[in-house]
């Protein structure tokens, strides 16, 4: 059996990023998702790491685990105010957010 990562990309407040977004698990590209979308998949069981970015910009990396036949679930957005937007320039780990729900 495996467990279940659900990345949901809603904002409640207008991003100013809004390319798609590519999601890494564990280092591996394993999709990407566009605003107002919902990306799943199956993973193993165990420790992993979340990770979305685009081109140079990035969320700060999230690990967790995941017991076999549960469901993860994480939302992430660009940035949404003006002056996060523009310290990402000079640190791209803050374009993107990346939590856990």
């Amino acid at each position: 059996m495996s467990a279940t990562l659900t990345v949901n990309r809603e904002s409640t407040i207008m991003e100013l990023r809004r390319a798609p977004l590519q999601i890494a698990l564990d280092g591996t590209t394993v999709g990407t998702i566009n605003p107002h979308e919902t990306f799943e998949t199956p993973l193993e069981p165990g420790k992993h790491q979340l990770q979305v970015r685009t081109g140079r910009y990035s969320s700060q990396a999230a690990s967790f685990d995941a017991a076999d036949g549960d469901g993860v679930s994480f939302r992430c957005s660009g940035a949404r105010i003006w002056p996060i937007y523009l310290i990402s320039f000079a640190v791209p780990s803050l374009a993107l957010t990346l939590k856990r729900e």
